[in-house]
C-alpha cells in the first residue's frame, strides 16, 4: 500500500488519553521480586523494556495501583538524554510490581484506530526521532524534556488497522530472530564464565593446585609504564593514543581514537602482546584489560592506562588478560582501589602485591586461554550476525513505516 493513501495525523487522534505517575525520592535500589518499584527514565529504552531499571518502593503509603505498569503497556520516557529522550516501549511481565513515574508516561492507544505496537515501531523511526528531538527542550544538553502536549502533536502517517497490524508483524518475525540470536551470545557468554572459573580456580583460602604457584604479581610483572600525558588532539596528526574508552573486556577497541602531535619516545610505541591496564575510571570500568595486537601499525597510549611488563619466561600476556578480568581478582582490583574527585584510581604498586595463581607450565596458561577464546571467536561471530540483521531491520522498518514497498530506494 503507498503512502499516498494513509492519513496524516497527531499522535494525539489515535489515543484515548496519556497518564503520568509520581516520583518519591527513593534510594536507588531495585525493587525485591513481588515489590514494588517505581521505574526508572533508564526503564523505557528503544531496545525494549528494563524492568529492573527502578527504585524500590518499601512504604505502601506510596503505592497508587492506578499507575502500575501492565504487561503490553506502551510507555515513552519523557526525559533523558538528546539521544534517549521520548524512547518508547513496550512493557513486558516483571517479577515486581512497577509503578509509572513523573517521566515516565503511559500512551493509552485507542484500539480501534491504532495499535499500540505499530506506534512503538513508529516512535522509534526517524522521522519521529527527528521530529522529538526537535521538541525536546533543557537548560542541559545532557538532560531534556519533552512535554506531553508535545508528544500529543507528534505527526505519524496512519495505514488503516488491518495494514498496520501486517506491518507489526513483519517486524515482529524480524525481532524473533534478533532476541535468539541474543540468547545465543549470553548462553555462550555463560559457558565462557564457566570455563573461566573452572579453569583457574582462585581461592585465596585453598593451596594451589598441583602444578600451579601462588606469588605477588611483581615476580612475574618485574615492571610497569605509565603512558604519555601530552595534550591530545582529534585530528589524525602523530600517533595514535589508545585511552580509557579503548579498552573494552580483555581486547582493544581502536575507534574513537584521539593523536599525540608530538613525538613519542621509542619505549612507548606499544609492541604486539604489551598488557595495558585501565587504571583510573568509574567503579564500573576500572581495573579492565587488554592485550596490545597489532592493531594498528603503530600506536601508543595515554596515562590513564599503565603497561604490565610480564617475564614471558613464567607468564604468557594472555594469561595475565584473562587473570586481571577474573570476577574475583575485579573485585580485589576494586578493594584497593581510591577514589577521588568521583575517579576511582588504582596505585599499580598495590596491583602488583596482589597474589596470582597460575600453572608452572606455559602450555597449560596456552590452554587455558585457547579454550576462552574459541568462546570469544563465536560470541565475536554472533554479534556480527546480529549487527547485519538490525540493519537490516533498520532499513526495512523505514520502508515498512513510510508505506513504501520493501527495498524501494530512499530518496
Amino acid at each position: 500500500m503507498g503512502s499516498e493513501v494513509w492519513l496524516e495525523a497527531p499522535l494525539k487522534s489515535r489515543l484515548l488519553r496519556i497518564e503520568g505517575g509520581r516520583s518519591p525520592d527513593l534510594p536507588d535500589t531495585p525493587a525485591a521480586a513481588g515489590g514494588w518499584g517505581v521505574l526508572k527514565v533508564s526503564a523505557v529504552h528503544r531496545s525494549g523494556f528494563r524492568p529492573g531499571e527502578n527504585k524500590e518502593v518499601s512504604d505502601v503509603a506510596l503505592v497508587d495501583e492506578r499507575y502500575e505498569v501492565q504487561a503490553g503497556d506502551l510507555l515513552i520516557s519523557r526525559s533523558n538524554t538528546p539521544e534517549l529522550v521520548g524512547s518508547a516501549c513496550i512493557a513486558t511481565s516483571s517479577s515486581s510490581r512497577l509503578l509509572l513515574s513523573d517521566k515516565t508516561l503511559r500512551l493509552v492507544v485507542d484500539q480501534e484506530l491504532a495499535d499500540a505496537r505499530f506506534v512503538n515501531f513508529s516512535l522509534s523511526g526517524p522521522a519521529l526521532r527527528s521530529q522529538i528531538e526537535n521538541a525536546a527542550s533543557g537548560s542541559s544538553r545532557s538532560m531534556q524534556n519533552i512535554s506531553q502536549l508535545s508528544i500529543e502533536r507528534l505527526m505519524l502517517p496512519w495505514p488503516p488497522i488491518a495494514e498496520q497490524r501486517r506491518i507489526v508483524g513483519v517486524l515482529d518475525a524480524v525481532s524473533v530472530e534478533e532476541d535468539s540470536i541474543g540468547a545465543s551470545i549470553a548462553k555462550i557468554h555463560a559457558v565462557r564464565q564457566g570455563i573461566l572459573l573452572s579453569s583457574m580456580p582462585l581461592d585465596a583460602q585453598a593451596v594451589p593446585l598441583e602444578g600451579w604457584v601462588r606469588f605477588p604479581l611483581k615476580v612475574v610483572v618485574p615492571s610497569t609504564d605509565y603512558g604519555i600525558s601530552e595534550a591530545l588532539v582529534s585530528d589524525p596528526q602523530g600517533m595514535p593514543v589508545l585511552r580509557m574508552n579503548n579498552i573494552r573486556d580483555g581486547r582493544v577497541d581502536a575507534d574513537e581514537l584521539r593523536y599525540c602531535p608530538t613525538s613519542v619516545p621509542d619505549r612507548l610505541v606499544l609492541r604486539h602482546g604489551d598488557v595495558l591496564f585501565n587504571r583510573t575510571n568509574s567503579i564500573e570500568h576500572v581495573g579492565k584489560a587488554a592485550m596490545w595486537k597489532d592493531d594498528l601499525p603503530k600506536a601508543t597510549f595515554a596515562s590513564y592506562l599503565v603497561r604490565l611488563n610480564p617475564d614471558l619466561r613464567q607468564i604468557t600476556p594472555e594469561y595475565l588478560v584473562e587473570w586481571l578480568q577474573h570476577p574475583l581478582i575485579r573485585q580485589r582490583v576494586k578493594a584497593i582501589s581510591t577514589v577521588a574527585v568521583q575517579q576511582v584510581n588504582v596505585n599499580p604498586t598495590r596491583l602488583r602485591d596482589l597474589e596470582i595463581d597460575l600453572p608452572i607450565s606455559l602450555d597449560e596458561q596456552r590452554r587455558i586461554v585457547s579454550s576462552l577464546a574459541a568462546c570469544d571467536d563465536r560470541i565475536r561471530c554472533e554479534e556480527e550476525e546480529l549487527a547485519k540483521l538490525r540493519q537490516l531491520k533498520t532499513g526495512l522498518a523505514d520502508d515498512l513505516l513510510a508505506g513504501r514497498p520493501v527495498g524501494a530506494g530512499r530518496s
